[in-house]
C-alpha cells in the first residue's frame, strides 16, 4: 500500500510529466509552423519548448525522489519567474513584441510550477 507522501509525490510527478509533454507538443507544433493565432515571440517559444523537456525530466526525477523533484521544480520556478518578468517588461514597453496571451500563459506556467514545488517540498519532508 502506498503512503500519503508517496502518493502525493507520484501524483506531482505525473502532473509535471504531463505538463512537460503538453508544453513540448504545443511548442513543437508552433516551431514547425502552426499558427497559434497571436504574435509569437520566438525566444519565448524556444524557451518554453526547451523547458517542456526540463518539465518532463523533473517529473521523471520526482517520481523516484521527492527531493530531486523539489530541487528541479525550484529551478523551474526561478527560470520561469525570470522569463515572466522579462516578457512582462517587453509587453509593457512594446506590446506588439509579446502577446498578452504569452504573458498569461507564462504566468500560468509559473503558478503551476510554484504549486508543484510546494507539493514536492511537502512530500520530501516526510
Amino acid at each position: 500500500m502506498m503512503t500519503r507522501p508517496l502518493l502525493l509525490q507520484r501524483t506531482l510527478a505525473i502532473v509535471a510529466g504531463l505538463f512537460g509533454i503538453v508544453t513540448l507538443v504545443s511548442g513543437g507544433r508552433v516551431l514547425l509552423g502552426a499558427d497559434p493565432g497571436y504574435v509569437v515571440y520566438r525566444p519565448l517559444l524556444v524557451f518554453n519548448t526547451v523547458m517542456g523537456a526540463v518539465y518532463l525530466f523533473t517529473g521523471v526525477r520526482g517520481w523516484f525522489d521527492a527531493q530531486l523533484g523539489r530541487r528541479g521544480a525550484l529551478v523551474i520556478v526561478v527560470l520561469n519567474v525570470l522569463m515572466l518578468a522579462f516578457i512582462a517588461w517587453l509587453f509593457l514597453a512594446e506590446s506588439s513584441v509579446v502577446a498578452r496571451q504569452s504573458v498569461a500563459a507564462m504566468s500560468l506556467r509559473t503558478v503551476v510550477w510554484l504549486v508543484l514545488w510546494a507539493g514536492f517540498r511537502r512530500a520530501a519532508r516526510r
